[in-house]
């Protein structure tokens, strides 16, 4: 009698453990049939899409793809930001696309005032000091303000989300109307540098060089926060801070100094996204919503406070940017944002945070 009633809920627990493990794998078939269909349908069956089948046209589909990662790359700085403060410090600042938008306008400014002049400007006119000093000025700027709004209004709240992103909503109200009363309503763009502004052929098909030097400078950032924050001791605080504050303050560590340096770097990170994003597609009022979008979509595919999900995230996110519109059929392509949220809703299926999230 007692081995029976011993082994009642082993049965029981060994139905419901297939019964869990059943539900968890069917949306990762669907996911893996999704996949399969995508790659099957882009490399032999779009013919009428704008592209092409890429088995029949292999330079668009080569030119489509240096978009996707090029476009990745510009993600992931702005996104990296973003998924320090809000995935490692747990901080909501909805702010960061305001601190994109100011950096980007500094830039502009400051690239302007080094070459005498705000028009007509010509990349022969401008070298690498003139595109990078503009940039670090920028991100600068957009790292101090961060850090006073960190100081000021966020530090304080710290654990309290609903209350954070109330805060950073209203300033980013007051900085967009300030940005346009400073900045005007126009659209402005930054220049790049005249030695990376060619053109090569890949496949028949011209491809832009500015957007490799784009990508180049998107891995240097990954590269140097990679090595900040697993190499350096003030990366081994903040992970260590992240998991338990309370034993890295018993340790005699000022976590609130570390989080104030997190949240510099953070800020930092977003204003090199908006120099990038100034030279890459122009800056203008109201883009600051755009980019905010475009870091949540990053982090939550990636998952929170992580780079290498910040790196995965990007790139899934900048493949359905560049392949939706060339390789949906014609007449469907402007659907292509939809695919946006259809990307959302299967990584959250299968892996509900993030591909490389864990529980807060």
């Amino acid at each position: 009698m007692s081995t029976a009633v011993g082994q009642a809920p082993q049965a029981g627990d060994g139905t419901a453990d297939s019964k869990r493990s059943v539900v968890y794998a069917l949306p990762k078939a669907v996911a893996y049939a999704a996949a399969a269909f995508v790659v099957v349908w882009v490399l032999f069956i779009a013919g009428d899409s704008p592209a092409g089948p890429a088995v029949s046209n292999p330079g668009r589909f080569v030119v489509t793809l240096l978009d996707a990662i090029t476009f990745a790359g510009l993600l992931f700085v702005v996104a990296s930001g973003f998924t320090l403060i809000f995935g490692l410090m747990r901080t909501v600042n909805m702010a960061h696309g305001s601190l994109f938008l100011l950096a980007a306008f500094v830039a502009i400014n400051v690239q302007h005032a080094m070459l005498g002049k705000s028009r007509n400007i010509v990349a022969d006119e401008v070298g690498i000091l003139d595109w990078v000093v503009p940039m670090l000025v920028g991100a600068l700027v957009a790292a101090c303000v961060g850090l006073i709004l960190q100081q000021l209004f966020l530090r304080w709240n710290q654990g309290q989300e609903l209350r954070q992103a109330l805060i950073t909503l209203a300033i980013t109200v007051i900085m967009a109307d300030q940005m346009l009363n400073h900045f005007g309503g126009l659209a402005l763009r930054m220049t790049w540098p005249g030695s990376v502004t060619h053109f090569i052929e890949i496949l028949g098909q011209r491809y832009a060089t500015t957007r490799l030097f784009m990508l180049a400078v998107a891995v240097l950032v990954g590269a140097l926060l990679w090595l900040w924050l697993n190499r350096t001791r003030m990366g081994l605080v903040i992970r260590a801070g992240v998991d338990d504050e309370t034993m890295v303050r018993a340790l005699g560590i000022n976590i609130t100094f570390v989080f104030a340096v997190t949240f510099f770097v953070g800020a930092f990170l977003a204003g090199i996204g908006g120099a990038m994003g100034a030279s890459f597609a122009g800056a203008a009022t109201g883009s600051d919503g755009d980019w905010l979008l475009n870091s949540l979509v990053v982090v939550i595919i990636g998952g929170l406070g992580s780079i290498k999900g910040a790196v995965a995230g990007s790139l899934l996110y900048g493949m359905v940017i560049a392949f939706a519109p060339a390789y949906l059929p014609s007449r469907y392509s402007f659907y292509a944002i939809i695919l946006t949220f259809v990307l959302l809703a299967v990584v959250l299926a299968v892996r509900p945070y993030g591909l490389f999230g864990r529980p807060a």
